[in-house]
């Protein structure tokens, strides 16, 4: 892992990945956006994803709820608009 820890097997991967889950999903939901946008994640887009894990968050990182803050983001909503 990039902070040093040794990972072992899928239940040491597992373990990693749920002690820090905010940084998991953000990372997750970074890459859902950029597949929704058909474009690389801009800094400008970056709040969006925040608040996204933020709202996920109260729904214990839901893949649900990741996958409606992506919809109802101001990027993908206006990315119709664009083109």
């Amino acid at each position: 892992m990039p902070d040093g820890t040794e990972i072992e097997g899928p239940a040491d991967l597992r373990r990693a990945l749920l002690s820090r889950p905010e940084q998991f999903v953000q990372a997750l939901t970074g890459k859902l956006m950029m597949y929704a946008l058909g474009r690389e994640i801009a800094p400008h887009d970056m709040p969006q994803v925040r608040a996204i894990v933020r709202d996920a968050a109260k729904n214990d990182y839901r893949f649900s709820s990741i996958v409606a803050g992506i919809v109802s983001s101001d990027a993908f909503r206006m990315q119709a608009l664009e083109e």
